[in-house]
């Protein structure tokens, strides 16, 4: 069993790492600004602003993983990416492993392409909160203090506004978006969760990013 705290526990892809996390056996400390209406069973949940230096530093000390699902949008624009680097630096202080939950735009169109949120099309009105998600990948891979990190990068489609139904299968990719035979780019929820939790619990990518998808 490994304690597992999820910052952004009551979101969208954080509810369902609590839930699958819980559902085998891990111990789940959720961390968010509002407790959810309705709480997942065997998940504990806790009100706290990861940005703040001693709530940052009491997460950490509780916790064998921290993941980070917290999004760099609305209030929370232009806060994740200082609040990841001060979880970083205690994370690898205390020697716990750090995991980051990324959007898709830092990945790569094709090998040696451009990245998706250099595209011509990506949406003006979401480009800031990935270029902000990209400079918190970019800061990782700098990292020099041995911290044990890694970052995922869901499929394109992934999110809220398209759940989806679970599959139980997923494929991982590195830094080029996965796509499907149809060329489309999704992953649901439950799946990616299935995909985190299983990184958790089997470690395949140290110190490194990660995509999931169909």
């Amino acid at each position: 069993m490994t304690r597992i705290a999820v910052i952004g526990g009551t979101g969208y892809a954080g509810g369902h790492i609590v839930r699958t996390a819980a559902d085998r056996g891990h111990e789940v400390i959720s961390y968010s600004r509002t407790l959810p209406e309705t709480p997942a069973p065997g998940v504990e949940y806790r009100e706290a602003d990861f940005t703040d230096a001693e709530a940052a530093r009491a997460i950490v000390a509780d916790a064998d993983v921290v993941i980070v699902c917290a999004a760099p949008r609305g209030d929370m624009e232009g806060r994740v990416e200082g609040a990841v680097a001060q979880l970083a630096a205690l994370a690898a202080e205390a020697g716990v492993r750090l995991g980051v939950i990324g959007g898709a735009g830092s990945l790569l169109v094709s090998e040696g392409g451009p990245r998706v949120m250099d595209g011509p099309d990506f949406p003006a009105a979401i480009l800031p909160e990935a270029q902000e998600a990209g400079r918190m990948l970019d800061a990782l891979r700098a990292d020099d203090s041995g911290l044990d990190w890694f970052y995922v990068s869901p499929a394109a489609g992934f999110g809220s506004f398209a759940p989806g139904e679970p599959r139980g299968t997923y494929r991982v990719g590195g830094d080029v978006l996965l796509v499907d035979e149809a060329g489309e780019s999704f992953v649901s929820g439950a799946d990616f969760a299935t995909a985190l939790v299983d990184e958790i619990q089997e470690p395949a990518h140290r110190r490194q990013r990660f995509t999931v998808a169909y």
